[in-house]
């Protein structure tokens, strides 16, 4: 079955600390960092993770881009998050296809699930992140040292040759 995730962008960043923190001084750095964020968790998870952000108070055509393998939306002038992620979950829906939208709005989560869609709290989605973080750095400490594949494929004969050179021999 395949996993999608829908983020409700400044959502996110309002209900978790770090960024609710960064986002007093830099929304951009914000953005950015829950950008990082979710690109390491969807690798790590193997859903496909749309991220959305609400632009309605700002002039513009929004717009979709892609960036860290997430696709990213920016809303329409007079659009919201919450239109589009409705539009996301109805365009996504189908056989064999579990939608989550990560929301903390409590209006939106109603109509999520009129759609088939599952909600996820920001304080979820922010423990299955750190989760993944966890068991990433838990795999990368236990991971053998890499080995030197180049000299591992070399027979003794060119081993030893290899070696005179590098004295100058």
């Amino acid at each position: 079955m395949d996993e999608y995730l829908i983020v409700d962008g400044y959502n996110i960043i309002g209900a978790w600390p770090e960024l609710a923190k960064l986002k007093e001084y830099d929304l951009e750095g914000a953005r950015d960092r829950l950008i990082d964020m979710l690109a390491d968790y969807q690798g790590f998870s193997g859903q496909k993770v749309y991220l959305v952000f609400d632009a309605h108070q700002i002039p513009g055509l929004g717009g979709k881009y892609e960036q860290s393998r997430l696709e990213i939306y920016y809303t329409k002038e007079k659009e919201t998050a919450d239109e589009l992620i409705e539009r996301l979950v109805v365009r996504l829906a189908g056989r064999r296809r579990q939608i989550y939208v990560a929301t903390s709005d409590m209006i939106e989560q109603h109509v999520i699930f009129a759609n088939g869609a599952l909600r996820l709290s920001a304080r979820e989605l922010l423990n299955k992140v750190k989760q993944s973080r966890k068991e990433i750095r838990t795999r990368i400490a236990e991971a053998p040292p890499a080995r030197n594949t180049f000299d591992s494929r070399l027979n003794d004969e060119m081993r030893s040759l290899m070696e005179r050179w590098r004295k100058g021999k």
